[in-house]
């Protein structure tokens, strides 16, 4: 039976788990980037149609990278705002270089 995680501070282990291999994490960062380009270029256009693409660009890597590369099911098919979150919270942590100690962290627990 899988477990019901009731705050974001218990999923993110579980959800650094599901993304322990590095490939899939670096598909999620270029997904992501790639949907962060998409939502300024709707600011600075206005074409709502970016917006489409943003949505497509970040959930295409990160399913190859789940499907193809961790062999796992998305977070986010279960838990889609506690997923959502903590993408953003992976994505910073692994722009400022702290992702590995974050990972230290959930392994000591």
């Amino acid at each position: 039976m899988e477990k019901k995680y009731k705050t974001l501070k218990d999923f993110f282990p579980f959800y650094l788990e599901e993304h322990s291999n590095p490939i899939n994490r670096a598909l999620h960062f270029i997904g992501s980037s790639l949907a962060l380009g998409c939502i300024l270029g709707f600011i600075t256009t206005g074409k709502f149609y970016i917006l489409g693409l943003a949505l497509v660009s970040g959930y295409f890597f990160a399913w190859i990278g789940h499907f193809f590369i961790q062999k796992n099911r998305p977070a986010t098919f279960t838990y889609p705002l506690y997923s959502f979150v903590s993408d953003w919270i992976m994505y910073f942590k692994m722009l400022t270089g702290r992702i590995d100690a974050e990972f230290a962290k959930t392994k000591s627990k």
